[in-house]
């Protein structure tokens, strides 16, 4: 079996603490479940456990935007000052839907993951700004509205994790509910994800595993609950299993969650990141010898997670992690295999 194959090569596959799963349209194909959700407790993670995928919220996200232009309540080529209540300070009056939705617009970022210190201004706007106050959209406003701009809006692919908080910014404005609420009740409720939510980082309930940071070779680890917000928004913070991935794909290919015009829009070409790389409407994609794959990446204090779908085996993958090891080189040796 290929799965299995990759998985036995994987070098960091005896210290990996969570969930590997691979699946079709006639059943699981390869499953593995290990380490501890709880290490207090000593309680083991199982294919059920819920994991916090961190920027896999996007995908999420993604899907969101797309439903309210579905029924005709946006357009990609609405422009955020245009939508938004707020004075958004230094961002460009020129940012559409589209250049959010593609990681395009350029606006300044309050968690800069393309600067080489952008960890370290982390924890710094943790100290000033504690993350158990980042509870609704609007407060990361000001974390993020005097920032300027890296470049001009629809030049280059730049991602952005406040492209996305505006963008649930803009769920929020155009369906008058919090933007938590429109996921769950337009997406994980109707596709009966019974393992999905934005979980508080307090009130996590029974089989979620906790995150942990720190040195894992050592076991000098911590929970991550002061690294995290204290509830997930749309750029980060759902929590998800592997098996409630796989019903989102398939919902998602089935033409169950957007209409077949919408879903081509969500998957076409939009941003190019490099050779066979690119993006969609809040999905990464990847194409080698005439075949495609999609998928959307995570990974903060305490999380690391993948989870892709292959179109032509209609095959799910993903994993799902409460540490830090990073899985992407069991995500890069899947593409290596299955886009032949």
């Amino acid at each position: 079996m290929r799965i299995e194959k990759i998985w036995d090569n994987w070098i960091n596959a005896d210290m990996f603490s969570g969930v590997f799963y691979a699946s079709t349209e006639d059943g699981v194909l390869f499953e593995k479940s290990q380490g501890l959700r709880n290490k207090g407790e000593k309680l083991l993670n199982n294919i059920d456990t819920a994991f916090a995928i961190a920027s896999g919220t996007k995908l999420f996200t993604g899907l969101a935007v797309c439903k309210l232009i579905d029924t005709g309540k946006l357009t990609l080529n609405d422009k955020l000052w245009d939508i938004l209540p707020y004075d958004l300070g230094e961002i460009d009056k020129q940012v559409t839907v589209h250049h959010l939705l593609t990681h395009t617009s350029g606006i300044g970022d309050y968690i800069d993951e393309e600067a080489d210190d952008g960890m370290e201004r982390y924890l710094q706007l943790c100290r000033r700004y504690p993350v158990y106050l980042w509870e609704r959209l609007e407060y990361y406003l000001q974390m993020i509205t005097p920032i300027k701009p890296k470049f001009k809006s629809g030049t280059r692919f730049g991602y952005s994790n406040a492209g996305f908080i505006m963008l649930g910014l803009v769920v929020e404005a155009v369906s008058g509910v919090p933007y938590q609420h429109f996921v769950t009740d337009e997406i994980i409720s109707p596709l009966e994800l019974e393992h999905t939510g934005f979980y508080r980082m307090d009130m996590l309930p029974a089989n979620t595993a906790l995150g942990y940071t720190g040195n894992i070779e050592s076991g000098m680890v911590r929970t991550n609950i002061f690294d995290m917000p204290i509830i997930g928004g749309s750029d980060g913070g759902l929590f998800t299993c592997a098996k409630d991935l796989d019903i989102l794909w398939r919902a998602v290919f089935a033409g169950k969650v957007l209409s077949a015009n919408m879903l081509d829009m969500f998957l076409k070409l939009h941003a190019e990141r490099g050779k066979g790389k690119s993006y969609g409407l809040g999905v990464y994609r990847y194409e080698s010898n005439g075949d495609k794959a999609y998928y959307a990446v995570g990974g903060d204090f305490g999380v690391d997670f993948f989870t892709s779908y292959f179109p032509k085996q209609k095959l799910t993958v993903s994993a799902l992690g409460n540490t830090e090891i990073n899985t992407y080189p069991l995500l890069e040796a899947m593409f290596a295999e299955l886009l032949k």
